[in-house]
């Protein structure tokens, strides 16, 4: 399986299946001098992981991050920083009875096509496992990206199902299992989620994130643009079913003497473009908001195949989310980091400046 790296300057490789012995991945290029713990890294790491509530997959795994390279004394060397975590709670034999079933919705058809062989224990490389290293190397470039250039990023649930969210208080996002801002909606979505779960079903989610204090200048026109590779590194997480920047499809319906974003008094009205012109940043905050298709892991009965080619009814058994766009917050804020800091990397080598204005 090749293109398992994202990344030019900042180059993160990732590798290891859902029920393999471990997952791993390697951060190549990121710079010397930076304290990190493992401690740290777990910090974010808890955040995605399954089973800290009733409405995720019961799947847990200690996530106990080892720090193979890269750091020395609890510094980073600037040379390539490899990470792994041992598999401990994974459960095989749930998914013995599907080993030559093809499961509606999942990569089954699409592996088995491409690579004639798949690994059925959980989806093997296709599971949401894999974004466990995604975090993790996010923690480091969420660090660096704060330390040199105070930039924040915070990503939250904009919609679960056919229920919209407002932004809220963004600093209250971690008090819920719902990674929203509205906390006094959460009785709403606790009786949402536990009616869905009874019903066997699941539903789709939306996420929005954004980045502050993102410097102007990022993004290489023509074939780099930052809007391009955000695109790309969200299009590339598990589910993911559509990207929006700024205003996204909403700039269909609008006018184009609205949309612009007028500059007054040097400064933007309006970010409809979400902090991006050209593929290039703008100094505004950078919007994205992302969307997650519904589990296809489901008790409720589906018509598919078998690897025979003959008609069979699928049902899944073991632990699943009944929405995964939940605990993909953490993993946006994850790739949006990551993308962030490769382009500050790459602006800087092509420049040659020390700041970026």
């Amino acid at each position: 399986m090749s293109h398992n790296t994202f990344g030019k300057n900042l180059r993160f490789t990732s590798f290891g299946e859902s029920h393999g012995s471990t997952i791993g991945c390697v951060l190549d290029g990121f710079p010397p001098g930076m304290k990190i713990t493992p401690e740290e890294i777990k910090r974010q790491l808890i955040r995605r992981a399954t089973g800290q509530s009733r409405h995720t997959s019961q799947r847990k795994e200690k996530d106990d991050v080892q720090i193979v390279s890269g750091v020395f004394e609890g510094v980073t060397t600037g040379h390539p920083i490899a990470l792994i975590i041992e598999n401990t709670d994974a459960r095989s034999k749930d998914y013995t009875n599907i080993a030559k079933q093809i499961r509606p919705g999942h990569a089954d058809y699409s592996y088995w096509k491409k690579y004639s062989v798949r690994d059925y224990r959980g989806g093997g490389r296709s599971s949401a496992r894999e974004t466990t290293m995604r975090v993790a190397a996010g923690a480091l470039a969420r660090k660096w990206l704060f330390e040199n250039y105070d930039i924040t990023i915070t990503a939250w649930l904009a919609q679960l199902g056919d229920i919209p969210l407002k932004a809220g208080d963004l600093t209250q996002i971690d008090e819920s299992p719902f990674f929203t801002g509205e906390i006094e909606k959460v009785p709403e979505l606790d009786q949402y989620m536990d009616a869905l779960r009874k019903s066997g079903d699941s539903v789709g989610a939306r996420i929005n994130a954004k980045a502050v204090n993102v410097p102007a200048g990022l993004g290489e026109p023509v074939y780099g643009k930052l809007d391009a590779e955000l695109a790309l590194a969200m299009m590339s997480i598990n589910a993911t079913k559509g990207v929006e920047i700024g205003a996204g499809f909403a700039s269909v319906a609008q006018n184009g003497s609205e949309h612009r974003d007028e500059i007054i008094n040097n400064e933007f009205d309006s970010n409809y473009a979400g902090g991006i012109l050209a593929g290039v940043s703008t100094g505004q905050d950078v919007t994205v908001s992302v969307a997650f298709k519904p589990t296809s892991s489901l008790r409720l009965p589906a018509k598919s195949i078998d690897v025979d080619g003959n008609a069979i009814d699928v049902i899944t058994k073991g632990r699943h989310d009944p929405c995964v766009g939940i605990r993909a917050t953490p993993i946006v804020e994850a790739m949006m980091a990551l993308v962030i800091m490769d382009h500050i990397m790459r602006h800087k080598a092509q420049t040659q400046s020390t700041e970026l204005v």
